[in-house]
């Protein structure tokens, strides 16, 4: 799902390298895989495949990058360089009626 490029910038941010102090997360990668998975396809956490983990597992460490604002520092490393591959513009014009032009009407307060 990632490709190399991307895991690249990614790595740098994640919590639970081997360098880190205190525990250190399985892998990394496939932990980002799996939140990929989950929001691709809109599926409850309880039905993550088990080549993941377990949905538990992965859940509470979702949990914690979380409060630790890591995504955040993850879509700054990632979007530095967007990919305008699926940009859209749209030139469309659209015409309102001539009731939503901002002509003079509506409630008036009588005495």
């Amino acid at each position: 799902m990632l490709t190399d490029a991307q895991w690249a910038k990614m790595e740098p941010h994640c919590l639970g390298k081997p360098s880190d102090p205190g525990r250190s997360g399985g892998d990394n990668r496939r932990f980002i895989e799996a939140l990929l998975w989950i929001v691709r396809t809109g599926s409850p956490w309880r039905d993550l495949p088990a080549f993941f983990g377990s949905w538990n597992t992965v859940f509470k460490r979702y949990r914690d990058w979380v409060k630790a604002d890591v995504f955040v520092r993850l879509f700054e490393a990632c979007s530095d360089e967007p990919d305008m591959e699926y940009a859209m513009v749209d030139a469309t014009i659209v015409k309102s009626h001539r009731h939503g032009q901002g002509a003079k009407g509506g409630l008036k307060a009588r005495p």
